[in-house]
């Protein structure tokens, strides 16, 4: 085991994105175990306010990602301990800041909402994005020899991204970054029926192709999504409280 972590992380040079990875999942876990413990007035365990703020550890978060990002950018040219050192800091505020996501999404407090899973989402991703490029691969490359230009296919990638995005397929749109063909096949696919594509394209032209939509949504996504729910919800608490975005417009 050391021996594979001497030649795969750290003669590779990824020891700071390792202990980023790491990091932002240990505080993932500790951060939900801590508001967990709060939300079931457990012990000592309370929220932090001062007079009648709330502070929000999001706002920790923001500090230590400044921080680390900074000692990261003044040690870059030092010894890889001192970048692993900032990325672990960076990695600690990053799981801060992403667990209250949705508040930064909705501007409003929906932690224990059924909105409220966008944070989980969100950390999901981040892990995901960072275990790939821990083990080696990066986004918009993929080796076609000299029969594509690079440039061309980076611009193509994109543009595939985003129309696989746009139909709803953002596990699909993330992964394919690393792994295009995955990209075609979003981008080819039947838009999921709550997406913009499929409202802009097809749920008022042809009912038909929005009836497929909804089959294949209730057939094959409805039960990955629950059995996901039920992951995020063992690890992160059930998010139970009544909606309080519902019905509500921006002014």
């Amino acid at each position: 085991m050391g021996n594979w972590f001497e030649h795969n992380i750290v003669a590779t040079g990824r020891l700071p994105l390792f202990c980023y990875f790491v990091t932002l999942i240990v505080a993932f876990i500790a951060t939900r175990i801590n508001v967990r413990l709060i939300r079931a007035k457990i012990g000592w365990f309370r929220n932090l306010n001062v007079g009648e703020m709330h502070i929000h550890h999001i706002v920790f978060g923001v500090v230590l990602m400044l921080v680390g990002g900074v000692s990261g950018l003044i040690v870059s040219s030092a010894s890889q301990v001192g970048y692993a050192v900032a990325a672990s800091i960076f990695g600690i505020g990053s799981a801060l800041v992403l667990d209250e996501f949705a508040l930064i999404l909705h501007l409003h407090d929906v932690y224990w909402e059924e909105e409220g899973r966008t944070s989980v989402d969100a950390v999901f991703i981040a892990i995901a994005v960072t275990g790939l490029l821990l083990i080696g691969l990066r986004p918009l490359t993929w080796d076609y020899g000299t029969l594509v230009n690079p440039g061309a296919l980076i611009v193509a990638n994109l543009a595939l991204a985003v129309v696989t995005l746009l139909k709803g397929k953002i596990w699909t749109g993330m992964a394919g970054l690393f792994v295009p063909p995955m990209l075609v096949v979003g981008a080819i696919r039947l838009a999921r029926p709550g997406s913009p594509w499929a409202r802009w394209f097809f749920a008022q032209r042809s009912p038909r192709k929005m009836a497929k939509a909804i089959h294949r949504e209730e057939r094959w996504r409805r039960p990955a999504i629950r059995a996901k729910i039920a992951f995020q919800e063992f690890l992160s608490g059930r998010h139970d409280l009544p909606s309080t975005r519902r019905g509500r417009r921006h002014t």
